[in-house]
């Protein structure tokens, strides 16, 4: 498997979350990366068989890594109601092929059937592992969610042929207006800040933590999933995931409650 380019935006020493948990969730990088190498064929199209959802609801499910969601109603980078009883965690880069495979063909459906009825809450991570035009676009995209823009963003980034046209800075700044960003300036001078940075870091640091090597990666309530997998392997993993909500009746414990600001009405 390729090592990832060397970051720009901080350290990669990885999250203590405990040796069995680093290996079991190792997978995220052991399946994923002939799936989700961003120009290993012209298709981008995975061949890694569909995650599997176990009979048994625990299968394949590591409590440790269902507590790496945030749940917070103020996060700019999310979709959805804090309280969900579901929530998807995925560890993306924009220069990603398959990412942006799931982010055309497959996150908006998840957002029509699961997000809009309160079941699914869908959190984005920066994992920018692409070198300094992934750290761009990366930056970027937590500078316009500051101005309420993030999903914009995250739709203008990933439209077709976006990538192939790079994420230097005027193309960043390009995207942002696209995205309806107001203040270009202070776009700009967000996405230089130490705040940026460090958003962007904290992120990189999380997935590098529990053995994430590649693009996307995803967690659903715990659960590891590696690769823009069909549709139906996301569907499973959720409905699963809110049965079990159910029957252990801890859905959103924990959380502030109520949507995300910005969430729904805001998702493209």
């Amino acid at each position: 498997m390729p090592t990832p380019k060397k970051s720009t935006s901080g350290s990669k020493k990885p999250l203590a979350y405990g040796a069995v948990i680093v290996v079991a969730a190792g997978l995220l990088g052991f399946a994923s990366y002939k799936a989700t190498a961003p120009d290993s064929s012209s298709s981008n199209t995975s061949t890694t068989p569909a995650a599997e959802v176990s009979a048994d609801p625990q299968a394949g499910i590591y409590p440790e890594l269902a507590k790496l969601a945030r749940r917070d109603a103020g996060d700019k980078l999310a979709v959805g109601r804090a309280d969900a009883p579901v929530v998807l965690i995925e560890y993306a880069d924009f220069k990603c092929g398959y990412c942006g495979k799931f982010a055309r063909d497959t996150e908006p459906e998840l957002i029509k059937e699961y997000v809009e009825d309160g079941t699914l809450r869908i959190e984005w991570r920066n994992f920018p592992i692409f070198g300094e035009e992934s750290e761009n676009a990366a930056r970027g995209a937590w500078a316009a969610g500051q101005q309420d823009r993030f999903w914009e963003f995250h739709a203008a980034a990933y439209a077709e042929g976006a990538k192939e046209k790079g994420f230097g800075k005027g193309r960043v700044k390009a995207l942002a207006q696209e995205a309806g960003v107001k203040d270009l300036a202070r776009f700009m001078k967000d996405l230089d800040g130490e705040a940026a940075r460090a958003a962007v870091a904290k992120d990189q640091e999380q997935a590098y933590g529990i053995g994430a090597t590649s693009t996307p990666s995803f967690l659903i309530n715990g659960r590891p999933i590696a690769g823009a997998q069909p549709k139906e392997a996301f569907t499973r993993a959720i409905e699963t995931a809110a049965e079990q909500a159910k029957t252990t009746g801890d859905a959103g414990a924990g959380t502030t409650g109520g949507p995300a600001k910005g969430s729904e009405d805001s998702a493209k």
